[in-house]
């Protein structure tokens, strides 16, 4: 019993030294700072959207339509005359939403099918792998088209569908870490202590699994923004009285040779953000891999 304590009390001591020298070595990636400076102005913009927007979004001024960029109109008008630069502005809020949620989804579903799998083996576990090469074998944006072809047009459907589409990735992560961690002594430890499956899972495996879930979940923020563009551009995304980027290259396409600000100025935010999550994914990467740590 004593060994066993002491195992657990040198296990949390790493573990707290771990948390506490974390972000110092972040701040001292440079690619990890670049991306955390990108995404907390965009956190900024989204939060402060109404004070930072000079026009409202939906405000329609004919006579100024397809107006190039000027002092009153810094990145143009579209083909309704309504401000660029406020649509993006406000089109940031369900961009950063759209990631994070989706994301949230994700990791929620992908996490507990992970560790179940990879805990109790067996039939469980090949129940749900199966599963899980099931959904892989089908083109993600594919199944997404067929999943809002069913539920409709919006944004909440687009939350869905790429939530069902996305957890795979998550699930197959999360196995591979449970199934190196389950071996280890303190788990054999507390089995023999006569601890419960739960408290093993969540108190031992799954806080040791939390830096590859965050570097993946941080990459992975990218890319629900990027398929709400991509089906907001082929027209299964936002309606007409929501703002996102991708609505705004759908709806700017026709006119891109006339007015090439409208696509332009939404696809470079669109770009920013991705980059900025990316490059953030890559510093913690570096930051938290254990062959980096000295």
């Amino acid at each position: 019993m004593a060994r066993y304590e002491d195992r657990v009390k040198t296990f949390s001591h790493d573990v707290k030294g771990f948390h506490t020298g974390t972000f110092k070595r972040l701040l001292k990636n440079p690619t990890a700072v670049i991306g955390l400076i990108i995404i907390s102005f965009a956190v900024f913009v989204a939060v402060f959207a109404p004070y930072l927007a000079p026009y409202d979004p939906f405000l329609m001024a004919l006579p100024r339509a397809h107006e190039p960029p000027s002092l009153d109109h810094p990145l143009g008008t579209d083909f309704f005359g309504r401000d660029i630069l406020s649509r993006i502005i406000h089109g940031t809020r369900i961009s950063l939403l759209m990631g994070i949620a989706v994301v949230s989804i994700r990791a929620g579903i992908g996490i507990i099918l992970g560790l179940i799998a990879g805990f109790y083996r067996g039939v469980v576990e090949s129940i749900i792998m199966r599963i899980t090469d099931a959904v892989i074998a089908f083109p993600s944006i594919v199944l997404a088209l067929a999943i809002m072809a069913y539920r409709g047009q919006g944004l909440f459907n687009v939350m869905i569908a790429l939530s069902i589409v996305g957890w795979t990735g998550y699930a197959r992560l999360v196995r591979g870490e449970v199934l190196s961690l389950r071996e280890r002594e303190y788990i054999t430890a507390a089995r023999g202590l006569g601890m419960r499956d739960l408290r093993i899972i969540f108190r031992h495996i799954l806080p040791n699994c939390l830096a590859s879930i965050i570097i993946f979940a941080t990459v992975g923020i990218a890319a629900p923004i990027i398929s709400e563009a991509g089906l907001s551009f082929l027209g299964l995304g936002a309606r007409s009285d929501q703002v996102t980027w991708g609505f705004m290259l759908s709806t700017g396409r026709p006119y891109l040779r006339d007015a090439w600000w409208t696509v332009t100025f939404p696809g470079l935010a669109i770009m920013v953000v991705v980059l900025g999550f990316n490059l953030l994914g890559d510093g913690l990467r570096d930051v938290l891999d254990p062959r980096l740590r000295e």
